[in-house]
């Protein structure tokens, strides 16, 4: 038995060597494959950060070479209203009555004493009225809606001269959407572009104020108001609108009005709207236009009154000596 089996046991030792051949084969062609997997997935990740790195940098490059964009025809973060064009009556807006909107800066309250030398009507100084207001204020609606018409008779009047600073402080009450930062970006692109139309288009935007809270105007239809209210260049004014050029420079506004306001005495912004007349802070009633015509009545007497009084030389008080 044994020598009839015995020329089995090379053969069976070859099919175990070859097969444990094709298992070191398999388990190479397996381990190669996972060093080629590795290598590629670890290629890819690389690529990926590369590619990050590279837009991330590209985009930090190109937002430090462009400068910020600020507006022109501004003084200290404001505009001067040059025309009140465009602005309807007081019957129109509901804003206040006849007698109120009457009221001239002429007018001096007569308890006023009366000095020994007055200066002269002429001499009279104007009166510097300046008004902080953000777009999505209810004070800043109901101060502009009072006050529209008397304020535009004392700028036709030449009485007073009338300066409006757009802030953003509201800008996270408009579900997202950055209404006060829009708005206020708008306003510098009309100042800027087509300043004969800005108390027309402050006015819309003021008396048609969207409800705090809410989504507030688009960028298209803010310039579609800017359009009605009759600004030059309708095109360049609505591509700075939508594009929202003035944004940054209306938050960096804001935040220099919080630090403090100019030509005042350690005046800042706390809240919408900020009224200043002669730099003294208006505190009465917002839709009062009667108390606030004496606010700014009393202001101006108050600088009329204070103007130096001239001084008189020697030489001409002497009174001549007759000849004999």
């Amino acid at each position: 038995m044994s020598s009839d089996e015995s020329p089995n046991v090379p053969a069976e030792r070859d099919r175990r060597h070859a097969v444990r051949e094709k298992a070191q084969q398999v388990q190479a062609q397996q381990s190669r494959a996972r060093v080629i997997r590795t290598s590629t997935i670890a290629a890819v990740i690389v690529a990926v950060v590369a590619i990050a790195a590279v837009v991330v940098t590209w985009a930090v490059t190109s937002s430090a070479s462009q400068p910020q964009l600020s507006p022109t025809n501004v003084t200290d973060d404001g505009f001067v209203v040059t025309t009140v064009s465009g602005v309807g009556s007081a019957t129109d807006s509901g804003a206040v009555d006849d007698e109120a909107a009457a009221q001239s800066l002429e007018a001096v309250p007569a308890e006023t004493p009366t000095p020994t030398q007055t200066p002269t009507a002429a001499e009279q100084p104007v009166v510097d009225i300046r008004v902080y207001v953000d777009y999505l204020s209810t004070g800043s609606h109901d101060f502009q809606v009072a006050n529209v018409q008397q304020l535009s008779k004392w700028v036709s009047e030449d009485a007073a001269t009338l300066t409006y600073y757009p802030v953003a402080m509201l800008t996270a009450k408009s579900n997202g959407t950055k209404y006060s930062l829009r708005a206020a970006s708008a306003a510098a692109c009309v100042a800027t572009h087509s300043p004969g139309a800005f108390f027309a288009f402050n006015n819309a935007l003021l008396t048609g104020q969207p409800d705090v809270d809410s989504d507030g105007y688009t960028d298209v239809e803010l310039a579609n108001m800017a359009q009605a209210s009759g600004v030059e260049s309708p095109k360049v004014v609505r591509s700075c609108i939508e594009k929202q050029a003035f944004a940054a420079w209306a938050k960096g506004a804001t935040e220099r009005a919080l630090q403090g306001l100019p030509d005042t005495k350690d005046v800042s912004l706390t809240g919408t709207p900020m009224v200043l007349v002669n730099g003294i802070p208006y505190v009465g009633a917002l839709d009062d236009p009667k108390e606030f015509a004496q606010f700014v009545l009393t202001s101006a007497s108050d600088a009329y009154y204070s103007t130096p009084t001239p001084t008189v030389s020697p030489s001409q008080s002497a009174t001549p000596t007759p000849t004999p």
